[in-house]
C-alpha cells in the first residue's frame, strides 16, 4: 500500500472510542476473506457507502458483483462520520462553479446535490432502515457578528440553487430557536437534508447488498490490479477476475490503486467528540434544545447536533497527524471548543472521541468517472466532508457508467467525469495542510 498518513490512521486505534458502536443491537457484519480464485462481471474495491451503493445499483440491474474490502464494510469514513445528510459536495462557490464549468453543468451539479439527498432518503425507505433519523434540514450559524451577512448571502444562493426558501435567524432569535450559545450570532435555516446514525445506515446497506446477492469479502486487500482482456485483482489469498472494476476507497485509498489516480486525492482528518446524555434541566440551563443538525461559518468548521438520546455530538477539522500525542491534543482542543460553545455544560463528561479521513480533490469538486488509461475501470471519490450524501450518489453514478447507461434520476455533470487534477506535491501533498490550516485559523479569528 502507498498511503500518505501514519500507519495508525489505517488501524483500529482512531475508532477505539467511537460512539456509534454502542447504538447497534448486533455486531458489525463481517464476511469471509477471499480464499482462492473467483470471477464476476463487476468487481468493487471498497465497502463503504460508495462501494455498497455501486453494488446495489449493479446487482439490481442483474449483474454479478464481488465486493472486496481491506478491513470490513464501513470500516473507513462511512462508519465514522457525523451523520449529516445535506448538500455540499464541493468547496467552490456558486460563482466559481458557474465561471469555471458553465451555467449548464453548474445547473446539473446543483440538481445532482439535491438528487444525492433524495437517494439517501430512497435507500432508507426502500430497505426500511432504522437509522434514528431526525432534523428538518440543517442550520448554519454565524461564529461572529460579521459572519451573519455571509450566511444571508449563502441562504440567497441556496434558494437560487435549489428553489427552496431559507430562513434568517436574527441574533436575538437564537434562544427562541433553542440555539442559545455565546459563540454564535444568528444563522440561517436551510430546509433540505436530515440527520441519521451513519453506522446504522451503513449496516443496513451492507445487509441489503448481501441479501441482493452481492458476494462480499472482508479482510481482503487488493494488492495489484492487472489488465489483460479484463481485470485480475490480486489479493493475499486469491484472485478475482472481472470484466470491469470500480474503485471506491475515497480517503482510504492507496496511490497505487489505481496508479493513474495516484496523488489525485487528498485525505484530511476529521474528529468527533460525543458527550454523555444531558438531562432536561441541563438542556434548559444552557438553552440549547434544538434537534437540528448545525454547522458554523468557520472555514475550519464545526458540525454538531443533539442526538436522540440527548448526547451532544461535536465534530471539527484541522488535524494533520495520527499519533497518540495528536489524538490527545485534538481531543483537548475539541473539549475546549465544546466548553466555549456550551459553557453551562463544562461539567458534562465527553467519553467518546474518534477520527477518520475525509477526501478532497485538487479542483474541489467530486470525481465520479472513468479511470484514465484503464478502459473498463471507474472510480468515485472526493466528497469534501459530505460523504454521507455524496458517496452513495457517486457509487450509483459509476455503476451507471459501468453498465453503459444514463439514469434520468441521476444528473451527472461533465466536470465530475473529467480526469481529476494531480496535487502538485505528489506523495508529499499532506505537507500543504499545516500552512493551509494555520491560515484558515487566522482567517476564522479575524472574520
Amino acid at each position: 500500500m502507498t498511503r500518505i498518513y501514519e500507519d495508525m490512521a489505517y488501524s483500529d486505534r482512531p475508532i477505539q472510542d467511537r460512539y456509534w458502536d454502542s447504538t447497534l443491537d448486533a455486531e458489525l457484519p463481517v464476511y469471509p476473506a477471499l480464499d482462492g480464485d473467483a470471477s464476476c462481471d463487476f468487481a468493487i474495491i471498497g465497502g463503504g457507502y460508495t462501494g455498497l451503493s455501486a453494488a446495489l445499483t449493479l446487482v439490481e440491474a442483474g449483474a454479478d458483483v464481488i465486493l472486496l474490502d481491506a478491513k470490513r464494510p464501513g470500516w473507513g469514513a462511512s462508519g465514522r462520520n457525523g451523520g449529516l445528510v445535506s448538500a455540499g459536495m464541493s468547496k467552490l462557490s456558486d460563482d466559481t462553479i458557474e465561471a469555471t464549468y458553465g451555467a449548464a453543468d453548474a445547473r446539473l451539479f446543483y440538481d445532482a446535490e439535491r438528487a444525492a439527498v433524495d437517494l439517501v432518503r430512497d435507500y432508507i425507505d426502500r430497505y426500511a432502515l432504522n437509522v434514528d433519523r431526525h432534523s428538518d434540514g440543517y442550520s448554519c450559524v454565524a461564529h461572529s457578528p460579521a459572519a451573519l451577512d455571509g450566511l444571508k448571502a449563502y441562504g440567497e444562493s441556496y434558494t437560487r440553487r435549489y428553489g427552496l426558501p431559507y430562513q434568517l435567524i436574527a441574533p436575538q432569535e437564537m434562544e427562541n430557536h433553542g440555539m442559545a450559545s455565546p459563540d454564535f450570532h444568528g444563522g440561517v435555516h436551510l430546509p433540505m437534508g436530515f440527520a441519521l446514525n451513519p453506522l446504522k445506515f451503513l449496516v443496513g446497506l451492507t445487509r441489503a447488498a448481501a441479501a441482493a446477492g452481492v458476494m462480499m469479502h472482508s479482510d481482503t486487500p487488493v494488492l495489484k490490479v492487472l489488465q489483460d482482456g479484463g481485470f485480475h485483482l490480486k489479493t493475499p489469498t486469491g484472485t478475482v477476475r472481472a470484466r470491469k472494476v470500480l474503485f471506491a476507497t475515497n480517503g482510504y485509498g492507496s496511490d497505487h490503486l489505481p496508479r493513474p489516480l495516484g496523488a489525485h486525492y487528498l485525505p484530511v482528518q476529521s474528529n468527533i467528540l460525543v458527550s454523555r446524555p444531558l438531562s432536561e434541566v441541563e438542556l434548559q440551563t444552557q438553552g440549547w434544545t434544538s434537534r437540528q443538525m448545525v454547522v458554523d461559518s468557520r472555514t475550519l468548521l464545526h458540525y454538531f447536533r443533539l442526538l436522540p438520546d440527548n448526547r451532544m455530538l461535536l465534530g471539527l477539522r484541522g488535524s494533520v497527524r495520527v499519533s497518540e500525542d495528536n489524538i490527545a491534543r485534538t481531543r483537548a482542543r475539541a473539549r475546549t471548543d465544546f466548553d466555549r460553545m456550551f459553557p453551562a455544560w463544562r461539567h458534562v463528561e465527553t467519553p467518546y472521541f474518534w477520527s477518520g479521513l475525509i477526501c478532497m480533490t485538487r479542483a474541489l469538486v467530486p470525481f465520479a468517472g472513468p479511470v484514465p488509461g484503464m478502459e473498463g475501470a471507474f472510480a468515485a471519490f472526493g466528497y469534501h466532508g459530505s460523504g454521507l450524501t455524496g458517496a452513495p450518489y457517486g457509487g450509483a453514478l459509476i455503476a451507471d457508467l459501468a453498465l453503459g447507461r444514463n439514469s434520468a434520476d441521476r444528473p451527472h455533470p461533465a466536470f465530475m467525469q473529467a480526469a481529476p487534477r494531480r496535487f502538485e506535491l505528489g506523495r508529499y501533498r499532506r505537507a500543504s495542510l499545516p500552512p493551509a490550516f494555520a491560515w484558515y485559523r487566522l482567517k476564522d479569528r479575524l472574520s
